[in-house]
């Protein structure tokens, strides 16, 4: 990994330039400067699997915690209009001991975690009771010899649970939705591994003030030796001097540690201190970086500097109509194309707009337009509003 602060090569990849062997009395250096801080490179996790993106990134990480949340929670809120009452029962009902509104909750938030949501049907004989999230680690893709997915496999309990696919029906009693992932036809990519990095930058920051602050804040610095002394560092007592600096005093669990010194040495304070490294401001970029990968804008995170949006209000409508409606939009269309393997072509779902508060502005502003306009049918006015005919109403799910 490429660190800043490594000395370059003496040339760019070449071999050094060989000169004549010319006999030199051996002398000792003096070595008067070693910088301890100037060895510790910096660190980024491998590319992570599912558990430690959600343990650094979710569970350590506040701002992609609470974009985390707030899309799930948001999305979860919208309601769903079904043409079919038996498949509104089907996705109103919950678990036992929790609600429907839990379960959506759950499956957007595996899908901003993992970049896969799935959901399970809970058959009564071949109909579906009820739709359960599961997480996504716990489930395996089997393909054919062509490389197209054939069923999943989950391990419960020491058990392998399959859900293939009926090619009579194209009924699975397991639904699979994922984000769009260019390495990858079977596999969703997460906002969350594309903002690994800035979650990384983010948690170390934090860290390394932390750590800053319970060492009494002292920065860096180096040791120099005073060949007034009378005395010189052998080649055996630099080595082990720079061995215990880089194993005691480098990196952020070990900043502002004090040094015990030795006759000769002197502490020379020569680093940048964090106020300089402005720390903050790094930290500040890097949560807007997450938050960019979520489609969260900063502004409704609290983070300051956000001038794109006038004011919160044009900030949640941005949030909503980029990132809200368009992942339940794909939702419902991926349940409609799944359960129709139950319940028939017929079936519909679509989400209702109309039961967003976020987007109600907008919606009074359309229909006052639509009512003033005599020029149209009400048939016509329900139709560009996005209602179905007054005879082919669907039923809600609260």
């Amino acid at each position: 990994m490429f660190n800043p602060f490594r000395r370059p090569p003496d040339s760019l990849g070449a071999s050094p330039i060989a000169v004549p062997d010319v006999q030199v009395p051996e002398k000792k250096a003096a070595c008067p400067l070693l910088a301890p801080q100037l060895s510790a490179a910096a660190q980024h996790h491998p590319a992570a699997d599912y558990a430690s993106l959600c343990r650094e990134g979710f569970a350590r990480n506040p701002i992609a915690h609470r974009c985390v949340r707030l899309i799930a929670e948001s999305a979860a809120s919208v309601p769903l209009k079904v043409s079919d009452p038996a498949v509104a029962r089907v996705i109103h009902r919950g678990l036992p001991g929790s609600s429907s509104a839990e379960s959506f909750e759950a499956f957007y938030g595996y899908l901003q975690l993992g970049g896969n949501g799935f959901f399970e049907a809970v058959l009564s004989g071949e109909d579906p009771l009820a739709i359960s999230p599961l997480r996504p680690d716990s489930l395996k893709m089997r393909q054919d010899n062509r490389g197209r997915p054939t069923e999943w496999e989950q391990e419960v309990g020491g058990r392998t649970r399959r859900f293939p696919r009926d090619a009579a029906t194209g009924r699975c009693a397991l639904f699979h939705m994922r984000l769009f992932n260019p390495l990858s036809g079977c596999h969703g990519l997460s906002p969350l591994s594309a903002a690994r990095q800035a979650v990384d930058l983010h948690n170390r920051g934090g860290v390394w003030a932390k750590a800053l602050l319970e060492n009494s804040a002292r920065p860096s610095g180096a040791l120099v030796h005073d060949p007034a002394s009378g005395e010189r560092l052998t080649d055996d007592q630099f080595e082990r001097l720079k061995a215990e600096l880089e194993s005691n005093f480098t990196g952020p669990l070990q900043a502002g540690r004090p040094l015990v010194l030795e006759g000769g040495l002197d502490w020379k304070s020569i680093s940048l201190s964090p106020t300089d490294m402005d720390f903050i401001q790094l930290r500040r970029e890097a949560a807007r970086e997450i938050a960019l990968a979520f489609g969260v804008p900063p502004m409704l995170l609290g983070l300051p500097g956000d001038n794109t949006y006038a004011n919160y209000r044009e900030a949640n409508q941005a949030f909503w109509r980029q990132t809200i409606i368009p992942l339940v939009t794909k939702t419902a269309a991926g349940l409609t194309g799944w359960l129709a393997g139950f319940y028939g072509d017929h079936l519909a779902i679509t989400p209702d707009l109309d039961g967003v508060p976020a987007l109600a502005e907008e919606r009074a502003v359309l229909w006052s337009r639509l009512s003033s306009a005599a020029f149209i049918t009400d048939e016509e006015a329900r139709h560009m509003a996005g209602l179905p005919p007054r005879d082919n109403q669907p039923k809600e799910m609260s």
